[in-house]
């Protein structure tokens, strides 16, 4: 790779298709970790089912403090319905726009990760140096950073972290939690001539939607983050019109902020919706926040000052990250979500991302780590 590495590396990742289902990221995990075992770092690489593969990397070591850590995620959502006038996967340009599916959510931010982690591989070695973590799955429930924090010692320590997710080069100092969980109503199936017979599932459902719609949080709003938020984004009950249904099942979604403990929301649901309905909660990951006066942050404002062109104020970003489950392990360090990838364009017909970005974010990226490391 030579003069336009960035954009270089963001087509080869956008050509390596990682559509999650099924994912298979394996192909993409294996050539980034040539390329980092290539510029030098000690790589790694972690499965929880065929072809989910994720990268960890490793470069530099001290005992009196931990490695800055930089991560972001390799697979990307479905097309869609909609039509592209752009092939989702070659990594065509138009002007300043690089198009693709994952381009900004979030292969371009990827792609700035590793090209800093290349640019400075042979000056970190004596230094705290950087973890590189590069995950399956992170998409419909941050599913492969949660099975890498389940083993034990493969992520090691962390002092800081950098997570690649868009936000047009502008540093977030965090984001909501996410409690997802299905409802499981059961009834008794009958012909749907003789409904007396039998108990109806949806109607049960339904009328726990109802108590669902008016549930309070009872917590003020964050000054950043704003308030929690419920929804029910999933409604399935029955098999045929003419029978009274035996099961229907809901899916909700709880976005929480700091300082909320899922396990009281949940206790409260569950005495909404009723103790005998089955829940299945398949998604709890607390709310991500760094003080933006704590110190290291202070550093990341001031270095993505000077690309912004102002200092930067504290915002929240509204989706979730794999930060959210990394931190249980890294517990209490640092965190900001700043990438190249456009927000708006995350999941979009005709994603892109600004290419003049990637490379803003590559000595971004540089700026962060040599500062971390002392280089």
């Amino acid at each position: 790779m030579n003069a336009s590495d960035e954009i270089t590396l963001t087509r080869e990742l956008l050509q390596l298709d990682t559509i999650n289902p099924p994912g298979n990221e394996r192909d993409c995990a294996r050539r980034i970790g040539r390329l980092l075992e290539d510029w030098g770092y000690a790589v790694e690489y972690y499965e929880f089912a065929d072809q989910r593969t994720s990268v960890i990397a490793r470069l530099g070591a001290s005992d009196a403090k931990a490695p800055l850590c930089l991560t972001g995620h390799i697979d990307t959502v479905p097309l869609g319905a909609a039509r592209w006038s752009r092939d989702p996967f070659s990594g065509e340009t138009d002007g300043d726009r690089l198009y693709g599916r994952g381009s900004s959510d979030m292969k371009a931010g990827v792609a700035g990760i590793l090209l800093a982690a290349k640019n400075l591989a042979r000056h970190l070695r004596p230094t705290a140096g950087v973890v590189l973590v590069l995950t399956a799955a992170e998409e419909g429930g941050c599913i492969g950073s949660r099975h890498l924090i389940q083993v034990e010692g493969l992520l090691g320590r962390a002092g800081a972290m950098v997570v690649g997710e868009p936000t047009s080069n502008y540093p977030h100092v965090g984001h909501k939690g996410s409690m997802k969980f299905r409802a499981r109503f059961k009834g008794v199936a009958a012909h749907g001539s003789m409904p007396h017979l039998g108990v109806n599932a949806v109607f049960k459902a339904a009328q726990a939607v109802t108590r669902l719609e008016k549930f309070e949080f009872h917590t003020h709003a964050h000054p950043v983050m704003g308030g929690p938020t419920l929804n029910v984004g999933t409604f399935h009950g029955g098999d045929t019109i003419n029978s009274v249904p035996d099961e229907a099942i809901i899916g909700v979604d709880v976005r929480s902020i700091v300082g909320m403990d899922h396990a009281e929301v949940l206790a409260r649901l569950r005495d909404l919706i009723g103790h005998d309905v089955e829940l299945d909660v398949f998604q709890d990951m607390p709310a991500v926040w760094t003080e933006p006066e704590q110190a290291w942050m202070q550093r990341v404002f001031e270095i993505c000052a000077g690309t912004l062109g102002e200092q930067p104020v504290p915002r929240t970003v509204s989706y979730n990250s794999d930060a959210g489950n990394l931190l249980k392990t890294w517990r209490g360090a640092p965190t900001v979500i700043l990438g190249p990838g456009e927000p708006s364009m995350a999941h979009q017909t005709d994603e892109y991302c600004r290419m003049s970005r990637i490379r803003e974010s590559v000595a971004i990226y540089e700026s962060i780590i040599r500062d971390w490391c002392g280089v």
